[in-house]
């Protein structure tokens, strides 16, 4: 997704496939996101889309969305009440993401940060959990795992999974890819079991091969342009569902 310190482009990625587990009984998908049209519609943004048309947004099909609210332990997406607070007053499901910088400071520091500036929780049926983006340093690309060793990168993201347990009520979902997850953590399957997984791969009929520790995913994140400002996305199951999997039933 989206990084801030260069709001005029955003940076390239490795994606690869990614799945992610549905509290609420998904069902593992392997199709096009065309013929997968009947699934409710998503996108997520960030500063680089400023102030949006949210009822425009929803007559195009938009059922959810998520808003990034912060970057490392300081940065905060300026544009973060105007996207949050004008998708729900149209109807639309939404929630928020943090930009993870693993090298930058500790991921309970993060996961405060985040929680104070947005991230949080509440079982409403509109507010989706806070998520994680965790994928390649945008900043060094000498450095993609942030300097951390595959232990320390495992380490990190239960301390940040953790900490926004402990103040929200809610694991956050992981967004990450195959090629990140496999590479960063040493295939890692320690968060498979109880945190939802945002899905990352363009241009393919599928999301292909999963990251170790899920075996379906939640939310696919299929292309980086489109129809909706931002991202696009699709879940991973029905409207009700999407509803359930938003107030933690």
């Amino acid at each position: 997704m989206a990084r801030d310190r260069n709001p005029s482009r955003r940076h390239s990625r490795a994606l690869a496939a990614s799945v992610a587990a549905l509290t609420v009984g998904g069902i593992a998908l392997a199709e096009t996101p065309a013929s997968a049209a009947s699934l409710p519609k998503g996108h997520d943004v960030s500063s680089h889309q400023k102030n949006i048309d949210w009822q425009k947004t929803k007559s195009k099909g938009a059922r959810f969305v998520y808003v990034k609210a912060t970057e490392s332990h300081t940065y905060r997406n300026p544009y973060f009440a105007q996207q949050y607070n004008g998708a729900r007053e149209v109807g639309i499901v939404r929630g928020a993401y943090h930009f993870a910088l693993p090298n930058r400071s500790s991921g309970k520091s993060q996961a405060a940060h985040f929680v104070r500036n947005g991230g949080a929780w509440s079982a409403d049926g509109w507010t989706l959990p806070p998520a994680l983006d965790i994928e390649y340093n945008p900043y060094d690309k000498k450095h993609k795992c942030y300097g951390l060793s595959t232990a320390e990168m495992v380490g990190w993201i239960k301390s940040f999974s953790g900490e926004v347990k402990r103040l929200t009520g809610r694991r956050p979902v992981i967004y990450t890819t195959t090629h990140w997850w496999n590479t960063c953590t040493g295939s890692s399957r320690a968060f498979g079991s109880n945190h939802a997984l945002w899905v990352a791969r363009y241009g393919s009929a599928s999301t292909g091969a999963l990251p170790a520790g899920w075996s379906f995913w939640t939310i696919w994140q299929h292309d980086n342009s489109g129809s909706l400002p931002g991202d696009q996305n699709v879940f991973n199951g029905s409207q009700a569902q999407l509803r359930k999997f938003a107030k933690g039933s």
